[in-house]
């Protein structure tokens, strides 16, 4: 039976400070819980999004996992509470203890669970720092969002961070946030179903376009989540504008399909065609698995996709489901 990594997998802490009260401003993520086994995330009294225990209790977890054939899960903070916009003094409070928040979930079986940490990119020297911090506490990597505001992640600061988490050995998951044009998407979660795969192909491109991968060190361990988003299906007509267009190269020496050797995706694309063309856009050594476990948008049941697809070889399978993964992440 193949051993089976989950490193896309989120949580959320049972109870949150009050924030708000503390530093004197709203906009902060608080816990309304509906019964012992689920809860709302509520901001400013409104319902952001509901969840369940899944989100912060281990064991619930741990029984899923072994349900599933989990063999290790890695977590990470759900994005609503990366506080960019905050002053960095607060956005590093609540990465702080976030990330110890995590480590204590991690405790009941620590073998099995893992955890990236926050960092509060707005301060590329604070962000340093506590990626530095936790990876000397146990945590296996870090996780950002894709942007800070405007600044994409070709900005010179956040360039740092990531050559930073090169020379640390940190590897980073890249996660899209803060969509872009909500005002146009009120309903049925487009955001998410639209903005948020087009954010991902933004924040890969910004690297390559820009020539950030030339910058940056072939050491650094780089993935985006949910498949790379529109960046597979969506490669052909980069490439395309790059042969034909010097506003599309002038800064990128190299045709943009070369640089997927450089950065790793996960597996949350749903259906096997996408996944046979991650897989050949790719290579079968980039792609890991990933659920974004315990959402609704995630894979419910974790590594089916990879386990059942028709057209994948056994040690490609074997390659998505844990290998990757435990290379990339030094497990």
């Amino acid at each position: 039976m193949n051993k089976v990594i989950d490193m896309h997998a989120h949580f959320f802490p049972e109870e949150v400070p009050d924030f708000a009260a503390e530093f004197g401003s709203s906009g902060w993520p608080s816990v309304e819980h509906v019964s012992s086994e689920s809860a709302n995330i509520m901001i400013d009294g409104k319902l952001f999004r509901p969840i369940t225990y899944a989100c912060w209790n281990s064991r619930k977890r741990l029984r899923d996992m072994d349900e599933l054939g989990i063999d290790i899960q890695i977590i990470c903070a759900t994005p609503v509470l990366f506080a960019y916009h905050r002053p960095v003094e607060q956005a590093l409070t609540l990465a702080k203890w976030l990330n110890d928040k995590a480590i204590e979930i991690c405790q009941p079986e620590p073998a099995r669970l893992k955890a990236l940490c926050q960092v509060p990119l707005q301060d590329i020297g604070a962000a340093c720092e506590e990626v530095s911090r936790c990876m000397q506490n146990g945590h296996v990597g870090v996780q950002i969002g894709n942007h800070v505001g405007l600044k994409n992640l070709d900005d010179e600061g956040i360039e740092r961070f990531l050559h930073h988490c090169a020379d640390i050995g940190a590897p980073v998951l890249v996660h899209p946030w803060d969509m872009m044009a909500p005002e146009r998407m009120p309903n049925y979660m487009l955001p998410w179903l639209v903005a948020m795969p087009a954010e991902t192909q933004l924040s890969i491109l910004s690297l390559i376009l820009s020539g950030g991968f030339e910058r940056l060190p072939r050491s650094l361990k780089i993935c985006f989540a949910h498949g790379g988003g529109s960046f597979p299906y969506l490669l052909g007509r980069v490439d395309n504008a790059w042969k034909h267009r010097d506003i599309v190269r002038k800064d990128c020496p190299h045709l943009p399909s070369s640089y997927v050797d450089r950065f790793y995706v996960d597996s949350a694309v749903f259906h096997s065609d996408a996944l046979s063309l991650l897989v050949k856009t790719m290579g079968s050594e980039r792609v890991m698995l990933g659920s974004d476990y315990p959402f609704p948008l995630g894979e419910q049941v974790i590594g089916e996709l990879v386990k059942t697809h028709p057209e994948l070889s056994e040690p490609v399978k074997s390659r998505i489901l844990a290998n990757n993964a435990a290379e990339f992440f030094n497990l």
